[in-house]
């Protein structure tokens, strides 16, 4: 569907769920509304233009940040660890991953650099996040929960009904304070196992600043590079 916009023509997908308000998403592949079954079309539209500026404002955002690249495990590559870039360098040998300033050498048999690299940044990320859940938890006294690593590049974490929580171990690639969080929103979950009122403001008091790293974990999410070794 389309609609003018400040004088601009913008392309958005359309549908009518049963929910009682209006709702927008923006994000890689543009604008989704989303309406109540009845809402007439001149209350959609109006809500559409009322927010226009924020609109055209966040789809310029998108296309203008940069697309994930595939890596292969190859000499010169780069991807961010901890949100920080690291070059690649890959050389032949028994497995191994050290990280020095700037560069991530990986050592493994031929062909096998992406698996080792993979399973490397897997450690870390688990070694980096479950601190960080047992942290969270203790504030709103509880047990460290187990934490487990999940493959996920859009769900970024899950807390299972038995405390448990599962995170994607691509949070490795981002910035603490972004794996930081995803880490207190599970924590969270711990107490509220829905997105209420109660759980909003639960994760307010554990990480005050939660709007604004939910917008920037979108953007720095849909960046990260592709990796695909045999583990994943």
């Amino acid at each position: 569907m389309l609609i003018a916009l400040c004088g601009r023509l913008v392309e958005y997908r359309f549908a009518r769920r049963r929910r009682r308000t209006i709702g927008i998403s923006i994000d890689a592949e543009g604008l989704r509304v989303a309406a109540p079954l009845r809402a007439p079309w001149r209350e959609i539209e109006g809500f559409l233009r009322a927010r226009q500026r924020w609109i055209l404002a966040k789809l310029d955002e998108w296309a203008a940040a940069p697309r994930p690249a595939l890596l292969r495990g190859e000499s010169g590559e780069s991807l961010p660890l901890f949100g920080a870039p690291h070059c690649l360098e890959v050389r032949e040998g028994a497995r191994a991953v050290s990280c020095e300033p700037g560069r991530l050498v990986v050592v493994a048999p031929r062909l096998r650099a992406l698996d080792t690299l993979i399973r490397w940044l897997k450690s870390r990320a688990l070694d980096a996040l479950a601190p960080r859940a047992a942290h969270y938890a203790a504030r709103v006294a509880r047990p460290a929960p187990r934490v487990a690593l999940s493959n996920a590049r859009t769900q970024w974490g899950v807390c299972n009904e038995d405390g448990s929580i599962r995170l994607s171990w691509r949070l490795v690639h981002l910035e603490p304070a972004l794996a930081d969080y995803v880490v207190a929103h599970e924590v969270a979950h711990l107490l509220e196992l829905n997105h209420s009122r109660r759980f909003w403001s639960l994760l307010a008091s554990l990480y005050p600043d939660w709007r604004s790293a939910r917008e920037r974990l979108e953007l720095a999410g849909a960046a990260l590079p592709i990796l695909k070794g045999n583990t994943t």
